[in-house]
């Protein structure tokens, strides 16, 4: 079941997002995130962009939000997505229906560009991209550094409107 994020969801999210930041380079975070970290992020995001919590047996086990996608004002209407999968469920369809909840609640507002970034290699997320008609405009180059090694990341867009 898909449906908004609750505060109450923080636990599972933290729980879910930590795997992420200490075992892979999907996320540039370094250091393990709170509980109230991610309520704080949880009431930050939902002021203006949709979060989603995908739910099994009453237990979240993957989640999707849209946030601004730079500071300045001309920006307002783009939004970066980030999205992760409790790793017991991944290869389940999870991503997808997240993504495809997320982009029909974004048609109806005024967004006109979505943007996902991807640390590079990640075939899974380049996949869910594709699938989804997200087009690559733009790749840089060693832009992070995770785990003592340099980490490329690919830039897909998928205008709404």
């Amino acid at each position: 079941m898909i449906r908004a994020v609750k505060l109450n969801d923080a636990r599972a999210i933290c729980d879910i997002y930590n795997h992420y930041i200490i075992n892979t380079i999907i996320t540039f975070e370094e250091k393990v995130i709170t509980e109230e970290e991610i309520k704080n992020r949880i009431m930050t995001v939902t002021k203006n962009f949709p979060w989603l919590v995908y739910e099994e047996d009453e237990l979240v086990v993957g989640y999707i939000y849209a946030g601004k996608w730079k500071e300045r004002s001309a920006y307002r209407y783009s939004v970066e997505l980030g999205i992760y999968i409790d790793p017991n469920f991944v290869g389940k369809g999870i991503g997808g229906k997240l993504m495809k909840e997320i982009l029909n609640i974004l048609k109806t507002k005024s967004i006109h560009s979505v943007i996902y970034g991807v640390s590079l290699p990640n075939e899974a997320s380049i996949a869910l991209c594709e699938k989804f008609r997200f087009e690559k405009i733009g790749e840089f180059k060693e832009v992070g550094n995770k785990f003592d090694k340099w980490i490329d990341v690919g830039y897909w867009e998928l205008k709404l409107k």
